[in-house]
């Protein structure tokens, strides 16, 4: 290729601009009707949910059944078998202890784990483009954009996160792409538009270093072909993929999320609150809805409070920028036993907790290296 092209012939340069316009076209803008859709800082927009009527208060609950329910007790062969599934399961940790151990005393207690879910919907609108391939384009001539809220979409399953996106109705317009300036592609940055570099063993002298004959890789000329653009002088412009033109549209983002708040209740064991946040429980109540209210007269008071507290701070936080869809919350019953046993002289504890006998153990005794976690 001519280095030597005139400007009228020639790509431009684009190599070093930015990927993309800091702000939708103005026509995209002025030729949508619904105020809706004005876009601010970045392109994006968060749009208020419309408000939704209150469900129907809770009916009262009789909680005489918590009092007389109770979760199997962990016995001392259960306390062993749990302990012995733990060890089997680290390669470093011998079964002999676990076999050989006296167990001198199970103190069991059960615990409260309070859980609320609330399912939520939050759409965003955002303006972007991508290379128009098409003749049919659905602009602001075929109607009206319809607003946020009125766009009809499959919810998933209640509880499941997800994100999609989807181009809005009657919002697109068609442009000159702005990387490119419509020429489908733009000067090589490597060769500078020549097709040829230099020559990366004799770096363009010819010859190389020391040696009288011409550089082999080049045969004396200097210089190769660039590998960057195959020797074209040009790269196809990425943005709208030689196609020299953009659609630009708004992009309808909907977000549903499954936010969480949970609470277990207090204890003076040593067993980590974060293994009984997940660990395995019976189930003692449910209550689902697309709204729940609090529970107020649980005979636990800190379940009540930690009820009140969670659903406050979901409301809070989705109230004014997301849809509740639905609405969820437990309370489950988790069994927890310190296990107190003696081997070789020295005495010390592991904890069983969960419906699915978890164990912790902290110094167990026959170790034999530091390689495995304890939990």
């Amino acid at each position: 290729m001519d280095p030597d092209l005139s400007d009228e012939d020639s790509v431009v340069d684009l190599s070093f601009q930015a990927e993309s316009p800091l702000a939708p076209p103005a026509e995209l803008l002025e030729r949508l009707p619904s105020c809706d859709w004005l876009l601010q800082g970045g392109g994006q927009q968060i749009f208020f949910p419309p408000s939704e009527a209150p469900g129907r208060p809770q009916e009262p609950r009789c909680w005489s059944s918590f009092l007389e329910h109770r979760v199997p007790v962990v016995t001392e062969e259960v306390a062993r078998e749990a302990l012995l599934s733990f060890v089997n399961s680290k390669c470093c940790y011998g079964s002999a202890a676990a076999g050989d151990l006296i167990i001198q005393e199970l103190k069991p207690q059960t615990l409260c784990r309070y859980r609320l879910e609330t399912f939520s919907e939050s759409r965003i609108s955002e303006w972007t483009f991508q290379p128009f391939t098409s003749h049919s384009v659905d602009g602001p001539h075929r109607g009206t954009s319809p607003r946020l809220w009125d766009i009809k979409v499959q919810v998933p399953p209640m509880f499941q996160e997800d994100t999609r996106k989807f181009q809005v109705p009657h919002s697109s317009l068609v442009k000159q792409c702005h990387k490119c300036h419509g020429r489908g592609c733009y000067k090589c940055s490597g060769c500078h538009g020549a097709g040829l570099a230099r020559c990366p063993s004799c770096s363009g002298a010819k010859r190389r270093a020391r040696q009288p004959r011409r550089c082999q890789l080049c045969s004396g000329s200097g210089r190769r072909r660039c590998s960057t653009c195959s020797g074209r002088g040009s790269k196809t412009c990425a943005t709208c993929k030689g196609e020299k033109k953009l659609l630009h549209f708004i992009q309808l983002v909907i977000m549903w999320k499954n936010s969480l708040f949970e609470f277990v209740t207090e204890h003076q064991l040593d067993c980590p609150a974060e293994l009984l946040a997940k660990a395995k429980g019976e189930n003692l109540f449910k209550d689902e809805n697309t709204m729940v209210y609090p529970i107020v007269d649980f005979p636990l008071r800190e379940i009540s409070l930690a009820s009140q507290r969670g659903i406050a701070e979901h409301s809070a936080a989705l109230g004014s920028r997301a849809r509740v869809l639905q609405q969820r919350q437990t309370i489950e019953l988790i069994p927890l036993t310190e296990v107190h046993y003696w081997y070789q002289g020295k005495t010390s504890v592991y904890y069983v907790y969960g419906t699915d006998h978890k164990v912790y153990v902290v110094d167990y005794p026959e170790r034999y290296c530091c390689g495995c976690t304890i939990i």
